[in-house]
């Protein structure tokens, strides 16, 4: 796979997905857009990917839209932005109904698209240094990558208005204590934390990970009859796979559990 924006290896049945645009600040742009659908198909269809995560070399996580590339044609650019969220958000829905789970390793500046990229993982570090931009409104654009569906469920309704119309900036302690992100390491240990988490995920069942990470997405516009009646069929089906049916006989025999993600 040739790609421009991200580095791309499979390593202990982790699908690290790597912004590779450092001197850019790693920016969201047309090749940005399209590359990550190309690897969210890939982590979703490959087997030896058992999980995922994205990080971003360089400062910045991403300083979010390119905003340099936005000036060039002004008569192209609403296609243009059309174009490219379409590819975006494909990739977004992609991994966030796939069976691997998706870290995020989020370090110094977050801006723009790039929350809707973390509010999406089902688990997300941050370096203690990490700060949250909401950037948008500050160039007269609505919230793309997710963000209005994603966010809203993290940090609720209110909380993700407030951080988009009043254009706010949230330390990590703030994201943590709004529920954007999971935990706060220092950002030398950001690397190591954040593979190991990857690995352990990885190493664990991803039928049921996916089963749980649908009805996740489900649950607030569902009928409670419905959702109760979709956990009734996920969990039925969990109860076919290997995986559980090797987890049992191994908690009997009082032997290790050796998730294979099948």
């Amino acid at each position: 796979m040739m790609l421009k924006t991200f580095d791309f290896e499979i390593v202990n049945g982790v699908g690290r997905i790597t912004m590779n645009q450092a001197e850019r600040g790693n920016p969201i742009d047309k090749d940005f857009c399209r590359e990550f659908k190309q690897l969210a198909i890939e982590c979703d269809e490959n087997p030896a990917v058992r999980s995922v995560l994205i990080d971003a070399y360089g400062s910045y996580f991403s300083v979010g839209g390119d905003i340099k590339g936005m000036t060039e044609n002004r008569a192209a650019l609403a296609s243009m932005i059309k174009s490219a969220a379409s590819e975006l958000h494909e990739g977004l829905a992609r991994l966030s109904r796939a069976d691997v789970p998706v870290v995020v390793a989020a370090k110094s500046m977050v801006a723009g698209g790039a929350n809707g990229l973390v509010a999406a993982a089902d688990v997300v570090i941050a370096a203690e240094n990490t700060k949250f931009y909401a950037a948008f409104t500050m160039i007269g654009f609505s919230c793309d990558t997710g963000s209005s569906y994603f966010m809203p469920r993290r940090v609720g309704s209110r909380k993700a208005i407030e951080f988009y119309l009043l254009n706010q900036t949230w330390d990590a302690e703030q994201a943590l204590d709004y529920g954007l992100i999971n935990f706060i390491v220092s950002e030398p240990d950001l690397s190591t934390e954040s593979r190991l988490l990857a690995e352990e995920l990885a190493a664990g069942p991803t039928c049921a990970f996916g089963e749980i990470k649908r009805l996740m997405l489900s649950s607030f516009e569902q009928s409670l009859e419905k959702q109760l009646a979709d956990e009734t069929n996920a969990i039925a089906r969990t109860a076919k796979t290997e995986d559980s049916w090797n987890a049992l006989n191994a908690i009997l025999a009082k032997q290790k559990i050796d998730f294979q993600g099948r």
